[in-house]
């Protein structure tokens, strides 16, 4: 069998990647990295039942780790791993079945055997499958942030505990060499990393824009990367030293820029709970309570699409609460691909502006600078007919166009570019309370109720984009709707 097996990978090894159609080299990369998985959780699973049944001994290995990375000459960490993670599959059953049909990953896998560690074992059993559903129908990502969440329902007191390790684990090493350079390395909790992290990245993109000014001033055109004249580690280098520089000729009684902690009222009703960064980045609560003191406090009441804020439908730019608006609900670049954040990105109109697009949060969007450029500007719809009538309460009555609020919108009505995954509900950590229990009564370590498919800010969108569509008399693809017939 193992030698048929590797007859195949053989063959496969031999192919020309330029005798590959375009149509077909991704669709084969996505076959290889499905059987990487598969071969990843066999042999995960035989370094288990090795280690298990104690063969490394025949041979005088102490330990099947050693025996393996004898023997494949790979580290033996790596072999340590592989056993690890075949002894933890053993009691997973949902992962372990997901892992051998290359359904999900080894880095899926890794992270689902830490949520089940610590004391969370009865729970997990709980909530395996939901989790592993999620790996499996949705990114990296958006998983991480589920089994994030899940084990702050799961345990918060641990959750808390970790919080409070990461910030005892915070230091900086920076110390002079034998040549008089520098050198150093630094550690930092989440909250403090993303503070000097988001302070470099920005004295950067000033020093990127002055070299990227001067390179095109003295090439005539629009330079390449490669023809600045800094790296982006020397800029990175340079904006450290321009912080040191701002800090010492800073007053000593100037204002200092305060953290701004956005509470989303209504929001966690049907998407759950939400307490992270702008970044994404899943923190416990106790990780803000030192910075409530001097944060800024803004309130964002999620109700209804496009009730929030309907102003300036005939300004160009999005701006002000608009503008705010759209950052909080969608919060990363609307192309599935892409997780910049919005606070670094941009926000633009759907349905382009110059065909008549309104400045609405219905027809906004969060986009990246490279989404946002990339994106069809000369195969939109013709302007619509007459304008977008955006005063609540005028509506026309319901036609089939929009499906009815308990089934949601229907899957295709999507706008180019939106985002069209499902609702990621993170599986509860134990049984749900009975019927009628106050959900502010239930006990630690389980999730909040089910989300209602037509109540998640996804479906919503739709919903918007339908009734935007049927107001300017267009179907969701851009076509122009039919003319009702007496």
């Amino acid at each position: 069998m193992f030698d048929e097996l590797v007859a195949e990978v053989d063959a496969v090894a031999a192919l020309d990647p330029e005798g590959f159609a375009d149509s077909e080299l991704g669709p084969a990369l996505v076959a290889l990295h499905r059987a990487r998985a598969q071969l990843e959780a066999a042999t995960a699973t035989l370094a288990a039942s090795f280690d298990a049944r104690r063969l490394h001994r025949v041979d005088g290995a102490r330990t099947a780790a050693a025996w393996i990375a004898t023997q494949t000459r790979c580290p033996e960490g790596e072999a340590r791993r592989w056993v690890r993670l075949g002894r933890a599959v053993r009691a997973m059953p949902a992962t372990a079945a997901a892992w051998l049909a290359g359904r999900i990953g080894t880095a899926h896998v890794e992270k689902l055997t830490r949520a089940r560690a610590g004391g969370r074992a009865e729970d997990f059993d709980t909530a395996e499958a939901g989790l592993v559903d999620t790996a499996r129908e949705h990114s990296f990502f958006v998983f991480a942030r589920a089994v994030d969440y899940w084990c702050q329902a799961a345990d918060p007191d641990r959750a808390e505990a970790d919080t409070e390790a990461q910030q005892e684990r915070r230091r900086v090493h920076l110390s002079e060499s034998l040549d008089g350079m520098w050198l150093g390395d630094l550690v930092l909790d989440p909250i403090s990393g993303t503070i000097v992290a988001g302070e470099l990245a920005r004295l950067e993109k000033r020093l990127f824009d002055q070299d990227w000014a001067q390179a095109k001033q003295r090439l005539g055109r629009k330079p390449t990367i490669d023809e600045l004249a800094r790296t982006p580690a020397q800029r990175r280098a340079d904006a450290l030293v321009e912080m040191a520089r701002r800090s010492r000729t800073a007053p000593a009684n100037g204002r200092r820029p305060a953290p701004l902690f956005t509470v989303l009222v209504g929001y966690e009703t049907f998407a759950g709970r939400v307490c992270e960064l702008a970044s994404g980045t899943v923190v416990a609560p106790g990780a803000l309570v030192p910075w409530l003191d001097e944060a800024l406090i803004e309130r964002v009441v999620f109700d209804s699409p496009s009730r929030v804020i309907d102003v300036g439908v005939e300004q160009r730019l999005f701006t002000g609460a608009t503008r705010r608006a759209i950052q909080v609900r969608d919060r990363w670049c609307f192309h599935p691909s892409c997780h910049e954040p919005a606070d670094t990105a941009q926000v633009d109109h759907i349905w382009p502006y110059e065909h008549g697009g309104p400045t609405t949060t219905d027809n906004g969007r969060v986009a990246c600078g490279f989404h946002n450029r990339s994106r069809p500007r000369n195969t939109e719809p013709d302007p619509p007919p007459h304008p977008v009538d955006t005063h609540p309460g005028n509506d026309p009555p319901p036609d089939p166009f929009e499906a009815p609020p308990e089934h949601g919108p229907p899957p295709g009505d999507v706008p180019q570019g939106r985002r069209a995954t499902d609702p990621v509900t993170v599986p509860a950590a134990g049984p749900d309370p009975p019927t009628g229990t106050d959900p502010s009564a239930r006990r630690a370590g389980t999730d909040p109720p089910r989300i209602d498919p037509a109540r998640h800010p996804d479906a919503q969108r739709r919903a918007a984009w339908a009734r935007l569509c049927r107001k300017v008399g267009r179907n969701p693809d851009g076509s122009a709707r039919p003319m009702a017939t007496g």
